[in-house]
C-alpha cells in the first residue's frame, strides 16, 4: 500500500528536506551532506532547490585578503593580564581591592580576593617590541606578525553562553556559527573535503558542545565537521575491510548501474538518487580526507617544529599541522580547541594561574609559533587569517589569599589576529589601569566577527539568510570593522 507521501510523488516516502536531515546524522554525518551538495548533485536532480550546489566557490562582496581562516580557541578563558595585556599598575595596587565603582557579576559566587599582578614577566618581541608574557616565549618571536586587540568585551560571564556568543554572535543556542557563515558566503575550494572543520581537545569539547559549530537555522551543509588528527579523520568513513580499493570501486560501479535502472523507471526519486550518491562521496573522502591528516608526508624537521611526538605539544601540534594541510587544500574555516572538559582541564584558571596557564601554554606555544612560521614560509600566511582567543578573560584580582586563580571576566580581555590583511606588530585598544574592563577603542564580539568577514571579502551587513520572515546575519544589527588592525 502506498503511503500518502508516495501518492504525492515521493517514491521513498520522504521529502528532500527530511532526507537531508537524516543523512546529516547518518553514515558520515554533515561531511557527506556537505560534499553531496557541493558536488552539484542537487543541482542535477533537484533543479530550483535552495540546496543546489551550495558549496560551489563564490565571489565575496569585494576582493578578499584571506582565502581561509584558522581560529585557535583557548577554551576556558585565558587571563589577559597574564598573557598579552601588561598592567604595571597592578604591582602598585597589589593586595588592594578593586575600586567599588567597578561593577561586575561575580561568576559562580566565588570568593573575591585582592588585585594581583601578572604571574610571569612580560618582555618585548620582534622589532615592534610588542609586550608578550613568558607564558608564550616562542610565540614572542613572531610578535611582528600579531595585532593584539586588548579591548575586547562580551555579554556573558558563563562559559556555555560566552562560547556560543564567540562562535555564533549571540549567547543563545540555535544560530549559525562563524564557520557556517563563512562557508555559506564563500563556498569551498575543495569538493572532496568539508568547507568547515573543527578539531577538539582530547579532554573533551566545550561546555555548550555542538551549537558552537552548528549551522543553526541554515541547512546542515554548512555545519562544522569534526576531524580527528589521528586515525580516520571522520568516523565511519573507512571502506569495507574485505574489499581493496579496486574491489570497492567495481562494487560501487555495479550498484550504480542497477540503481540507475531503478531510477529511470521511477522518475522523481531524488531521495533515492541522493542515497546512491553518498556511496560515491564516501569513496572520494576515503582518499582525500586520510591524506589530509597523514603527517607521514611531512618532514621530520616540520614535525619537530610543531612539537609532534613530544610531550606536552604532541596533540595540539598535530592539530595545528593538520590545520595547515587543510587550508592548503582549500578548506575555508578550521577551528582548533585547546582545553576540553571542565575547569582546570581548560584555561578556566580558578585554582592557580601559574599552574593552569603554565600547563596549557606549554601545550600550545610551540605549535602556534610553528604554524605562523610554516604558513609564512609556504606563502600561505598572506592568504590565511589566524585568530587566537577565548570566550572571555579573567579578573585582575585573585579568588582569595590562598587561591591564586582568577574568576571569569567578560568586561575586558585580549585576542590577536595575524596573517592576511593584518597590520602586524601592533596593539589596538586598552583596558583600564587594572586590566578589568575595556576602556579605549572598545571591541565587541560583533566587531571581531565583522572584521573576520571583511578580511574574507564579505560585508557583514550584506551577508544575510532569510529565516522566519527576517533577514538574519552573523552580527545582527551590530558590528563594525576594526580598521586599526588592518594593513
Amino acid at each position: 500500500m502506498l503511503t500518502s507521501r508516495q501518492k504525492l510523488g515521493y517514491p521513498c516516502g520522504q521529502t528532500r528536506r527530511e532526507f537531508v536531515w537524516e543523512m546529516g546524522g547518518g553514515f558520515t554525518g554533515v561531511a557527506l551532506t556537505s560534499l553531496l551538495a557541493g558536488s552539484g548533485f542537487f543541482a542535477k536532480h533537484a533543479a530550483g532547490s535552495a540546496l543546489s550546489d551550495p558549496l560551489a566557490p563564490k565571489a565575496g562582496h569585494f576582493p578578499a585578503k584571506a582565502k581561509a581562516c584558522i581560529f585557535l580557541m583557548m577554551n576556558g578563558g585565558p587571563s589577559q593580564v597574564d598573557t598579552f595585556d601588561y598592567k604595571p599598575e597592578l604591582r602598585k595596587y597589589a593586595g588592594k581591592a578593586l575600586p567599588p565603582d567597578k561593577n561586575y557579576i561575580n561568576s559562580g559566587g566565588r570568593r573575591v580576593g585582592f588585585l594581583t599582578p601578572n604571574w610571569r614577566e612580560f618582555h618585548p618581541g620582534g622589532q615592534s617590541g610588542l609586550l608578550i608574557s613568558d607564558f608564550f616565549p616562542r610565540l614572542r618571536a613572531h610578535a611582528d606578525k600579531l595585532a593584539v586587540i586588548r579591548s575586547c568585551h562580551a555579554d556573558s560571564h558563563a562559559h556555555g553562553s560566552a562560547l556560543v556568543q564567540m562562535n555564533t554572535g549571540m549567547p543563545l543556542i540555535g544560530r549559525p556559527s562563524l564557520g557556517s557563515w563563512v562557508s555559506y558566503g564563500l563556498g569551498s575550494e575543495n569538493d572532496s573535503l568539508p568547507a568547515h572543520v573543527v578539531m577538539l581537545d582530547k579532554r573533551g569539547g566545550p561546555i555548550s558542545g555542538q551549537p558552537n559549530w552548528s549551522s543553526g537555522f541554515m541547512p546542515a551543509t554548512y555545519q562544522g565537521t569534526l576531524f580527528r588528527p589521528t586515525g580516520s579523520p571522520v568516523l565511519d568513513l573507512a571502506g569495507p575491510v574485505h574489499l581493496d580499493r579496486e574491489g570497492q570501486r567495481n562494487q560501487l560501479d555495479l550498484i550504480g548501474k542497477l540503481n540507475e535502472v531503478h531510477l529511470r523507471k521511477r522518475p522523481g526519486g531524488s531521495e533515492l538518487a541522493a542515497r546512491i550518491q553518498t556511496y560515491e562521496l564516501a569513496y572520494r573522502m576515503q582518499a582525500e580526507a586520510p591524506q589530509a591528516v597523514d603527517l607521514d608526508e611531512e618532514s621530520v624537521e616540520i614535525k619537530e617544529a610543531y612539537g609532534v611526538g613530544k610531550h606536552p605539544t604532541d596533540e595540539f601540534g598535530r592539530n595545528c599541522l593538520v590545520a595547515r594541510r587543510l587550508v592548503e587544500r582549500g578548506v575555508r574555516f578550521v577551528q582548533l580547541y585547546s582545553g576540553g572538559g571542565h575547569l582546570e582541564e581548560t584555561w578556566d584558571a580558578h585554582e592557580s594561574i601559574e599552574k593552569n596557564h603554565g600547563q596549557h601554554s606549554a601545550e600550545v606555544d610551540q605549535p602556534i609559533a610553528a604554524l605562523l612560521g610554516d604558513l609564512e614560509q609556504r606563502g600561505l600566511l598572506d592568504e590565511t587569517l589566524v585568530i587566537w582567543g577565548g570566550e572571555f578573560g579573567r579578573m585582575p584580582f585573585s579568588e582569595g589569599k590562598n587561591a591564586p586563580g582568577r574568576n571569569h571576566n567578560p568586561y575586558g580581555f585580549s585576542m590577536w589576529m595575524a596573517g592576511a590583511g593584518i597590520k602586524g606588530g601592533t596593539s589596538y585598544g586598552e583596558t583600564d589601569e587594572f586590566g578589568f574592563e575595556a576602556a579605549v577603542d572598545r571591541v565587541h564580539v560583533h566587531d571581531i566577527h565583522a572584521t573576520i568577514l571583511h578580511l574574507m571579502g564579505i560585508d557583514h551587513e550584506l551577508l544575510t539568510y532569510f529565516h522566519q520572515g527576517r533577514k538574519e546575519s552573523l552580527t545582527d544589527v551590530h558590528g563594525r570593522v576594526i580598521e586599526g588592525v588592518l594593513s
